[in-house]
């Protein structure tokens, strides 16, 4: 018998991308939030961490302890902590979305080199679908588990995947400029948010082995197995967005209309993606200040003869296509919902 309400549970409710969970789900129209945790906060409303949400909904916070059974889980826990716990998260759902890097990487190898500690839970790293619809469909609709994928490198390998799979750029050298939003970097305070040193900040915080490099290849790999990826990240002065823009260079003589084919090929169907390259107005190519609160990934690009380089640009909301509007999209899919669903927001003008 088919259930009315899929119950799922926030466990981390408290950040940044808790919030954009608890905002996108309580308009879902097939999804009961039973609980949302959060270790410090426990017993209080959410409202008092998420004040968008006053007068939508008298949830409290539950402690992580006191989490019951449901139909599915998101964890969306710092780097490094749904590990220690998924023994206990496995036993009381059968379905899990992780929004952090814990199993994002199928190689523990490869993460420890990343990421720095020893991997607890090498065992489960292929039981993990990489959530990124747009690639990955078919195997997130069967999936139990997925892993989320990282803002900066969701919009990537979007931008990429048209390109490496008609094989049109080569594989190596890739380079990405990411432009990076305050809001990335988590609701934890730090120096480097600190007002009078973020504001009017554009500071290079990461121009070289930046970490997603390591997801953007391993998605791409099957595609063209030399991949290599460079990442030089920027932190600009906006809460919320990430815009790249990805140096590339022509394996083969194409034109501007054969790339428009190849993208309306690969991405005409696909709901949350736009082609963004207007010949007129201001918003001539992707944007992330358009896209707040919207599960889009915008993409455009530019074609340069002279140089035989592609440079291609994607936009998108880093806490929402880039971490909690991905994760819905990701749930709709495993439960057979339409893959909007919740997803409807258009965005804003002017903002």
């Amino acid at each position: 018998m088919k259930k009315d309400l899929l119950e799922v549970t926030i466990v981390g409710g408290s950040g940044y991308v808790g919030g954009e969970l608890l905002r996108l789900l309580l308009r879902h129209p097939q999804v009961r939030i039973n609980q949302v945790t959060s270790r410090k906060f426990a017993h209080l409303e959410v409202s008092l961490l998420h004040p968008n949400l006053r007068g939508i909904t008298d949830l409290k916070f539950s402690g992580p302890d006191e989490v019951k059974p449901c139909d599915l889980i998101f964890l969306a826990l710092p780097n490094g902590e749904s590990m220690p716990g998924m023994e206990k998260w496995l036993s009381l759902s059968e379905k899990i979305i992780d929004l952090g890097a814990d199993f994002r990487l199928k190689d523990a190898a490869e993460w420890q080199l990343w990421y720095g500690p020893e991997h607890m839970r090498p065992d489960l790293l292929p039981t993990f679908v990489y959530g990124l619809p747009e690639i990955y469909r078919q195997e997130i609709k069967s999936a139990c588990y997925v892993a989320g994928p990282g803002c900066e490198a969701a919009v990537s390998i979007v931008c990429l995947f048209p390109f490496i799979k008609n094989k049109i750029i080569k594989s190596q050298p890739i380079i990405i400029d990411a432009k990076m939003s305050s809001s990335q970097a988590g609701s934890k305070a730090s120096w480097a948010s600190h007002h009078p040193e973020r504001a009017g900040a554009i500071r290079s915080y990461k121009p070289t082995n930046h970490r997603h490099a390591a997801e953007i290849e391993q998605s791409l790999r099957p595609f063209s197995g030399d991949i290599v990826v460079g990442i030089s990240a920027t932190a600009v002065e906006m809460v919320r967005g990430i815009l790249v823009t990805i140096h590339t260079f022509l394996d083969k003589e194409i034109s501007e209309k054969e790339i428009r084919g190849i993208l309306k090929k690969e991405y005409g169907n696909e709901p949350f993606i736009r082609i963004i390259k207007m010949n007129r107005g201001l918003y001539r190519y992707p944007e992330p200040k358009i896209l707040l609160g919207t599960n889009f990934c915008d993409l455009g690009f530019e074609l340069e003869s002279r140089t035989s380089r592609l440079v291609i640009i994607g936009a998108i909301d880093n806490l929402v296509k880039g971490a909690a509007g991905n994760a819905v999209q990701c749930l709709n899919l495993m439960s057979g919902f339409p893959e909007e669903t919740g997803l409807e927001f258009t965005g804003l003008h002017p903002v």
